[in-house]
């Protein structure tokens, strides 16, 4: 018979207890709690406003030919400066502050995961807030961007790119190295908010050898069945009860 809520909730709670190096991995689905919607959900607003599709403006190729293009769709779609951290992003955070949580291994681009206080995140995509000049490699924040129109420029003329991953780049060998060791050394992992599809994102799981694997994103992912816990419900309620914020 199926545990109910209350029961794997119970059992969550026990395991965090219990555990003294827990890694989490996450997705999306942790920072569309924040209202930042994941660009590959339909809103419709692709097909009225951008002549491709999201995966390809956000390549190498695309940033490269058509880069007025591509920030007229990263300033609207990819940065939300307004944005603060969630219940799961703080629940994280008190995790790491007990000296339960040993490192975040995210997806996600946003920054909101320091933001909420956690300070082991190893961003595999990068973040919006850091930009360089590709010409002199002169670091610039996200007013850069956000202040800029068209292209933004640097002062010695270069273009200023993004420091994130984009389609057809490789992730960074020293933030993989770290999110692995992360992963790998962990007596409990809890993956959140992602479908686990985006390669070779997902294969961090594979490095996890501990018993305790927690799977909590509201729709099924073809890791559900190899999981010792699964939710299916909002990753804040879940984290946020289980941690007692």
């Amino acid at each position: 018979m199926a545990q109910s809520y209350e029961e794997r909730i119970e059992t969550l709670k026990q395991w965090i207890r219990e555990s003294e190096r827990i890694a989490f991995f996450g997705g999306a689905g942790v920072s569309t709690e924040s209202n930042i919607p994941d660009f590959r959900s339909t809103d419709g607003l692709y097909h009225m406003k951008y002549d491709y599709p999201p995966e390809t403006i956000l390549s190498a190729t695309f940033f490269h030919r058509k880069t007025d293009e591509f920030y007229r769709f990263y300033r609207d779609k990819m940065i939300y400066t307004d944005a603060k951290p969630n219940r799961a992003h703080l629940a994280l955070a008190k995790l790491e502050q007990e000296g339960k949580l040993t490192g975040i291994v995210t997806q996600n681009i946003d920054g909101l995961h320091q933001e909420a206080g956690n300070k082991k995140v190893y961003e595999l995509h990068g973040s919006v807030l850091r930009n360089y000049c590709m010409k002199c490699h002169k670091f610039y924040g996200i007013d850069a961007i956000m202040k800029s129109e068209g292209i933004p420029t640097c002062e010695c003329g270069g273009t200023i790119k993004p420091d994130v991953v984009l389609y057809e780049e490789g992730l960074n060998d020293q933030v993989w190295n770290g999110g692995e060791a992360a992963i790998r050394n962990a007596d409990m992992l809890i993956v959140g908010g992602t479908s686990l599809t985006v390669y070779p994102a997902a294969n961090m799981l594979y490095y996890y050898r501990g018993k305790r694997l927690v799977l909590i994103n509201r729709d099924a992912t073809t890791y559900d069945s190899e999981a010792d816990l699964v939710f299916h419900e909002s990753i804040g309620d879940v984290l946020s009860t289980a941690v007692e914020l």
